[in-house]
């Protein structure tokens, strides 16, 4: 061990050097490190949409907008619930047990709903991309057969499919529309992009 006397004043130059340097890295890293997270645009992009449907009557249907898709939400009438149950043999998916994308378990039945009253789907056709427009029974369209019983029509390559989003046999659409995940908050509040039961 040395003999020699400490140098008090360099080592008073050497701390005061290494905690500028320690400050002065910091100042540097802390914004260049924050341009990793998200924005709030993104973050907003991808957030659930909690939607008041409380307005909603039977037989109606209104559009929001979650990760920048249209999902559709249809009251459904009675009426329009019992028929579902008579079109198994007209399509394609009627039990929804292809797996193109994640279906949840309460997408696995005829309304393919939580609530058999309400459909929540993403509106937007599964061959390409287009989003498909509803054409109500006895509507007369030349687009859907005579005994259409209503749902939707794409007007891109005449995709259809019924009021729990099934797609009709022979259509150039593969699948059924998309199910997002979702849950209801209250009897008139529902929560989509989130589903904490799934």
């Amino acid at each position: 061990m040395s003999d020699a006397a400490v140098d008090q004043g360099r080592r008073t130059w050497i701390a005061i050097t290494c905690g500028a340097g320690a400050v002065g890295g910091a100042a540097v890293a802390v914004p260049f490190v924050s341009t990793f997270a998200p924005s709030e645009r993104a973050r907003a992009a991808g957030a659930p949409v909690e939607v008041d449907i409380s307005k909603l009557a039977p037989g109606d249907r209104m559009t929001v907008e979650w990760r920048g898709k249209p999902v559709w939400i249809l009251r459904r009438t009675p009426e329009q619930i019992d028929q579902l149950k008579t079109l198994d043999s007209q399509l394609a998916d009627p039990n929804s047990e292809r797996k193109a994308y994640p279906i949840p378990d309460y997408a696995k039945n005829t309304g393919r709903s939580i609530k058999p009253e309400y459909l929540v789907v993403i509106g937007i056709c599964t061959h390409l991309g287009c989003s498909p427009g509803g054409v109500a029974k006895g509507s007369g369209n030349a687009s859907v057969p005579a005994d259409w019983p209503g749902g939707f029509l794409c007007p891109c390559h005449g995709s259809t499919f019924d009021l729990a989003g099934r797609v009709f046999k022979n259509k150039p659409a593969p699948d059924n529309l998309e199910v997002p995940p979702h849950m209801y908050l209250s009897d008139t509040v529902l929560l989509i992009g989130e589903d904490k039961k799934a």
